[in-house]
């Protein structure tokens, strides 16, 4: 029986990463082509076959070191920034680089309401992200989560199994006993791998049907009969 979530931050509970960068690199005036060139290397290395804990080195995986807590935010910055070019043929500015490029992420209130009714219907959550600095606002989360675990405040990562085991001992729940939503694909393939049930989000209309299915429980506010659709 199905008695608990765990899911992602970044993505699902807000609105994409895609979006947060379009705002940075016009800002910042980041050169698109070139940071997609970048970015494409750092994290196929990091969410790819070079994944797991312990592959690589600080030096050759700064995401790894930066997910896990193990170099100063300030120090990943200054790095990215080094590989970086803006339209002026500089490096932008290091110093608040992380900040500025999630500083365009907002609440998707749906998928936000869809885990304060399952808490109220009973069910336990635990949100298990992988932190690129302290770029969350925390407001509210007392009454949609359970538990959180932060990867730079535990000191493990996605797609680590030990991140999902100590998610899972907060609850006190097998991972029989959970889904996890995630909109990183190889995360949902080390969830599952553990024996969690995997959700791959990719859109709040999808994600929440599964999960009205998987616990059998309506996980969307009633709308107001006042109300008419679409708006």
């Amino acid at each position: 029986m199905l008695k608990g979530v765990l899911i992602d931050w970044g993505g699902v509970l807000t609105t994409s990463l895609t979006e947060s960068l379009v705002e940075w690199i016009e800002a910042d005036r980041i050169d698109p082509r070139h940071y997609r060139e970048v970015m494409r290397a750092l994290v196929t290395q990091a969410y790819g076959a070079g994944g797991e804990a312990g592959a690589g080195s600080v030096a050759e995986n700064p995401i790894h070191a930066l997910e896990r807590g193990e170099i100063p935010i300030l120090e990943f910055e200054r790095d990215l920034a080094a590989r970086l070019l803006t339209l002026d043929g500089g490096p932008p500015e290091a110093d608040g680089l992380l900040t500025r490029m999630f500083a365009g992420f907002r609440p998707v209130e749906e998928m936000n309401e869809m885990l304060r009714l399952a808490r109220v219907a009973g069910l336990s959550t635990c949100l298990v992200s992988n932190s690129w600095g302290d770029h969350y606002t925390r407001e509210g989360w007392e009454a949609i989560f359970d538990a959180v675990v932060i990867s730079g405040e535990v000191g493990m990562r996605k797609p680590e199994e030990r991140i999902f085991h100590h998610a899972l001992g907060l609850l006190a729940l097998e991972p029989g006993q959970c889904v996890f939503v995630d909109d990183i694909e190889e995360n949902i393939t080390a969830a599952r791998a553990v024996g969690l049930v995997g959700v791959h989000h990719t859109d709040p209309v999808a994600t929440i049907a599964e999960m009205e299915r998987l616990f059998g429980l309506p996980l969307r506010a009633a709308r107001s009969a006042e109300q008419p659709p679409g708006r």
